[in-house]
C-alpha cells in the first residue's frame, strides 16, 4: 500500500503503464506467430509479407523499451533466415 500521494500517483502509473505494455507485447506476439505460421504452412511469398509488415511493430516496442533491441533484431534475423530456407 501507497504511503504518500506521490507512491499512489507512481502505483496509478505503473498500474496504466503495464496494460499498455501487456497489449504492445501481444502485438509483437501476434505478429510473429504471422509469420511463423506461413513459414510453417511453406508459402514463401505470404511470410515475407507477413515479415515486412511484423518488422515495424517489432521495431516500434524495441524504440519504446518494451523490448530489447538486441532482442527485436534477434527476432527479425531468425524469421528472415527461416523464410530464405523455404
Amino acid at each position: 500500500m501507497a504511503n504518500s500521494k506521490s507512491a499512489e500517483k507512481r502505483a496509478r502509473q505503473a498500474v496504466a503503464r503495464r496494460a499498455s505494455n501487456v497489449t504492445q507485447r501481444s502485438r509483437v506476439r501476434g505478429a510473429v506467430r504471422k509469420v511463423v505460421a506461413a513459414i510453417d504452412s511453406g508459402k514463401k511469398d505470404e511470410a515475407t509479407t507477413a515479415l515486412r509488415e511484423a518488422a515495424p511493430v517489432i521495431d516500434a516496442m524495441a524504440r519504446k523499451g518494451i523490448l530489447h533491441r538486441n532482442k527485436a533484431a534477434r527476432h527479425k534475423s531468425r524469421l528472415a533466415r527461416r523464410i530464405k530456407a523455404l
